[in-house]
């Protein structure tokens, strides 16, 4: 009896058969497994030659064979050019996250520092996201923490403001940033803007690497006040002097003959990647930042690399030159698309001598060192879920793991919270905050509000990915809380007909002692684990990440809600006057009990917007 008639036909045969419609244009294919979901996107400069080599019975990486044997179809999409195929090629790959492919993580954009162009008293500040017309750019900095530094030395070094426009705007005294020698209060008029403006040309110059020619200068104005014993203009220049060296200090490698690269070096053990991205900008380092590229196993290191900067630099500009530690597959097609995205042209180099090699060498030993630290961790990390599997009676570790708990005073702004922590620990990327807003959910009902969050959470989960062939599938839930709790999340995912997702409640134990937690379990006895339980204090570090994202969260809808006034409802208030009026009065309610005479009295308000005021609070009836 034949049963194989039946079966899906997969692997090379079935490869083998779009040969005959294909012909020699570039452009991407995919390659599906029986379930339709996307094992592997690739780009071909010629699609047929590239396909038939799949078609091959052998001859094939482990790794290949592997996603040859389980493919049941295939999908083309043809381009003009391969440049155009490459693009299109990494943008599937970040969609659809295929099995197979090398996938960028943590693909995040960078901060900058700006300086505005649109104010005759420019200020400085911390820039994230689209770069504006307005202003003069620098960057890109590693890290918040690295640009914050960067800004924190800048201020005592060059005194501009970093406030904005509008509080400049209403400034009547000095702020604190100039009591503390952080500005030169041009606010209140305590610098003139020729002397202003001369601090911001030094600024840019110091961000553009040229800070010799204004350090010789303030030595020499240092001096000449000592001389003319004005102690007080020399001690304040010394310590600008003495906080430009412990900036330059702390950017740690300062290369002389690299004006402006990234330096990018990847170290590979097994199937374990770590990629260092180093920023050189105007001579200076300005930080690294690691990457970890998954699914790595048996690809070769240049296809890693291709695959990392193409992703890497699919939404950020590129500079003149990379520098890598290694050959980068088809490294000509590359340049000519990251060209083209800069606009002039972009150099890959391999350095092999001189002070590029030192920069390269020096980053793949961070990569080096990093990946150490990543596999340590994670072999702890894989110990902890193997743990919480057997503790909880899984089938299995758990992968990933989310964690629930709700923030409200009485209440009021209520949210919820959801963390998420897997192989390679907190997956912050995916943590997700919830506002309580439903009018069924009773204002301090917290089994109500975990009802709502669960409910919210599954019904989108279900919408995505109701097949369940992505991450985002929970292998087990803990909630904060006890009995109630965990019966609310029973109701809520039996309605939604989810059955096989397992959920635990995280409750203190009588005395609310930390160590004493009870675990709570539909249908099954309540159980505790051993004080010194390196699970438990895994579940405890869990509950409190969740508890203080909870917190966090609820603490900004709070300071949000807070600097809402009755003002805004007001036709014809803005948020300048508005502030005026609050000067003025002290706060909202002081406004509404005004006379009429009174609002008139408030500077730049018309009389005319001073009785729309008085109208609004008087005659609401």
């Amino acid at each position: 009896m034949n049963n194989t008639a039946t079966e899906t036909p997969k692997g090379h045969e079935v490869i083998k058969g779009y040969l005959r419609t294909l012909d020699g244009s570039p452009g991407v294919y995919r390659m599906l497994d029986a379930n339709g979901a996307v094992l592997y996107v690739g780009k071909a400069r010629n699609l047929k030659n590239r396909v038939s080599n799949y078609a091959k019975p052998t001859g094939h990486s482990a790794r290949i064979g592997r996603m040859i044997s389980n493919t049941t179809s295939m999908m083309f999409l043809t381009t003009q050019t391969e440049t155009e195929a490459l693009l299109l090629e990494q943008n599937l790959i970040k969609q659809l996250k295929p099995r197979y492919n090398v996938l960028l993580r943590d693909d995040k954009s960078f901060p900058s520092i700006v300086i505005t162009g649109n104010h005759d008293f420019p200020k400085i500040a911390k820039h994230r996201g689209r770069k504006g017309k307005h202003g003069e750019y620098f960057g890109p900095f590693a890290s918040a923490t690295s640009v914050n530094r960067t800004l924190h030395h800048l201020q005592r070094i060059f005194l501009l403001r970093n406030c904005t426009d509008s509080d400049f705007a209403t400034r009547t005294r000095p702020c604190l940033q100039y009591q503390i020698a952080r500005c030169s209060g041009p606010c209140v008029g305590k610098i003139s803007a020729d002397e202003y403006q001369g601090l911001v040309n030094q600024a840019r110059l110091f961000l553009q690497g040229k800070s010799t020619e204004f350090q010789e200068t303030m030595a020499r104005e240092m001096a000449e006040a000592s001389e003319a014993l004005e102690f007080e203009r020399a001690a304040a220049l010394r310590d600008r002097i003495r906080a430009l060296t412990n900036v330059q200090s702390s950017q740690g490698i300062n290369p002389k003959t690299v004006p402006e690269a990234d330096v990018v070096a990847l170290h590979m053990d097994g199937d374990q990647a770590c990629i260092q991205v180093f920023f050189i900008r105007a001579h200076q380092n300005w930080g690294n930042h690691a990457y970890y590229p998954r699914n790595t196993s048996g690809a070769d290191a240049d296809e890693v690399m291709e695959s990392f900067l193409a992703q890497f630099y699919d939404n950020k500009n590129p500079p003149k030159l990379i520098l890598v530690s290694n050959a980068v597959a088809n490294a000509d097609l590359l340049t000519d698309a990251l060209t083209t995205k800069r606009g002039n042209k972009v150099e890959i180099v391999e350095p092999q001598r001189g002070e590029r090699a030192e920069l390269v060498l020096n980053a793949q030993r961070n990569a080096r060192e990093s990946l150490a630290r990543k596999m340590s961790e994670s072999a702890t990390q894989a110990k902890l879920l193997k743990g919480l599997g057997e503790a909880m009676n899984l089938s299995g570790p758990p992968q990933r793991v989310e964690v629930y708990d709700n923030s409200h005073i009485q209440g009021a702004f209520a949210v919820g919270a959801m963390i998420v922590s897997g192989p390679d620990g907190l997956m912050k990327s995916a943590y997700r905050k919830f506002n309580i807003k439903s009018e069924d959910t009773i204002p301090g009902d917290d089994f109500g509000m975990m009802k709502e969050v669960l409910e919210r959470r599954f019904k989108a989960l279900i919408k995505e990915d109701s097949d369940r062939q992505g991450e985002n599938w929970p292998d087990l839930l803990l909630i904060d809380g006890g009995a109630g709790q965990v019966s609310a999340v029973a109701e809520i995912l039996d309605a939604l007909g989810v059955k096989d997702v397992p959920f635990v409640g995280v409750a203190k134990g009588l005395d609310r002692d930390q160590g004493k937690e009870e675990f709570y379990r539909t249908g099954k006895p309540v159980f505790a684990l051993q004080r010194n339980d390196p699970v438990l204090y895994f579940i405890q570090r869990l509950r409190d990440e969740a508890h203080r994202f909870a917190i966090t969260t609820h603490r900004a809808k709070r300071s949000k809600a807070i600097g809402v006034t009755t003002l805004d409802d007001v036709p014809g208030v803005g948020a300048t006057r508005k502030r005026a009026i609050l000067a003025h009065f002290g706060s909202a309610k002081a406004a509404s009990r005004a006379s009429l005479k009174d609002l008139k009295a408030v500077d730049g308000l018309s009389n005319a917007l001073a009785q729309v005021i008085y109208d609004f609070f008087h005659d609401k009836g």
